[in-house]
């Protein structure tokens, strides 16, 4: 499709309108005691889940004080590509059956490393070997605070 010259015009200069709009930043919504509440439900209910599902090294990891994504991670394994990807169903079934909120999945159809964001609760499913290469436990149960030794 071509653009008259006018029309071309017009494109650049809502697209460099849209670019100096400053992006509205989201507030971060504050920690209440029934939202801790319910994230250490949804925790509970994503471990049980994996539990219950042959889910392999299961760890949890508490997210307060070193990050604002979310409460908690979750990192488990699964013996196969198979695995992994029906492990991720199930915990997207029982957090819908549960109606404690949305859940978003990213790599599913590689069934290598799923991530499932549930808000409050970030679970990363891997196969053993993608999970030693990329060593997240490692990296967020590290204590980076100056004065640790």
């Amino acid at each position: 499709m071509r653009l008259k010259k006018a029309e071309a015009v017009l494109v650049t200069v809502d697209l460099e309108a849209e670019r100096k709009t400053p992006a509205k930043k989201a507030k971060p919504k504050k920690k209440t005691a029934e939202t801790a509440e319910i994230a250490r439900a949804l925790l509970d209910l994503v471990v049980k889940t994996l539990d219950d599902n042959k889910a392999e090294e299961i760890l949890t990891i508490d997210l307060a004080g070193k990050s604002s994504i979310a409460d908690f991670m979750v990192i488990a394994n699964g013996r196969s590509n198979r695995q992994v990807t029906a492990l991720a169903d199930y915990v997207v079934k029982a957090v819908d059956e549960a109606k404690l909120g949305p859940a978003r999945t990213e790599g599913k159809s590689g069934g290598d490393w799923v991530l499932i964001d549930l808000n409050d609760v970030i679970v990363h499913l891997f196969r053993p070997e993608v999970r030693e290469f990329y060593k997240l436990e490692k990296m967020w149960q590290a204590d980076f605070r100056p004065d640790s030794e």
